[in-house]
């Protein structure tokens, strides 16, 4: 609708945005970027007190793959569904715990239901985690700047190039995630399998006037740290 001119503005969640940007449109803004953590919804106050052997809700390759690179006793069952479907199959028995998004329990009211959220660097959030996206066609971003923070924009930019860098998409095993540190970008990576088996992580800082070459780079780093070799044959049944 934005391309073709019914609509000026469409406005998507970062996550699910593809990372090559079809032609003719742009991302005009990215509002304040919302908590971008994943929570642990279950028995236990931190990853160590999970209890040994729990089943753990989860669709993502991403969240199953740093999960059991941390935790391999852990045992994943595939859960979908929005987020109040998913609490209720919780309270039904079909999983221990779960594991979600900060920002879409914060959306609902639901902050609540949260036990303990996972560090940053322990369990990588999605690139664009918690970040709207306000699409507009191209040359035309001044049409929404005005609802945009600077902050927020510079991070998501880092981490799309990351995720292009890699060539991996919304459901591959990867997590990518850009912070601002004492004047620096700071990028944490991170690319493994789904079994948890194999993995590459790293972390890059610069300058944070140039977040897609930093986001770059760190993807070259990976690969040749192996980072292609890791995300083969990633599946939710291994």
């Amino acid at each position: 609708m934005v391309l073709d001119g019914a609509a000026e503005a469409g406005v998507h969640s970062a996550k699910d945005l593809p990372g090559k940007m079809t032609s003719g449109l742009a991302i005009g803004a990215v509002p304040r970027r919302a908590d971008p953590r994943d929570v642990w919804i279950g028995p236990g106050s931190s990853i160590g007190e999970i209890p040994q052997g729990a089943r753990v809700g989860t669709a993502s390759l991403r969240r199953r793959a740093q999960l059991l690179a941390l935790r391999p006793d852990l045992r994943m069952v595939e859960l979908r569904g929005n987020v109040d479907t998913r609490l209720r199959k919780l309270e039904a028995g079909e999983a221990d715990g779960l594991v979600l998004a900060a920002a879409g329990l914060e959306r609902l009211g639901r902050t609540d239901v949260i036990s303990f959220f996972f560090d940053e660097r322990q369990l990588t959030p999605a690139a664009g985690q918690g970040c709207l996206v306000v699409q507009t066609r191209a040359g035309r971003e001044e049409l929404v700047a005005g609802i945009g923070d600077e902050g927020s924009m510079t991070r998501l930019l880092a981490e799309r190039a990351a995720v292009v860098g890699l060539d991996a998409d919304c459901s591959s095993p990867v997590g990518i995630h850009a912070r601002h540190e004492a004047g620096s970008l700071t990028i944490e990576g991170f690319a493994g399998r789904s079994d948890g088996s194999v993995w590459v992580r790293d972390r890059i800082e610069g300058d944070p006037a140039r977040p897609e070459s930093l986001g770059q780079e760190l993807a070259r780093r990976m690969i040749s740290a192996g980072a292609a070799e890791a995300m083969a044959g990633s599946t939710l049944s291994g």
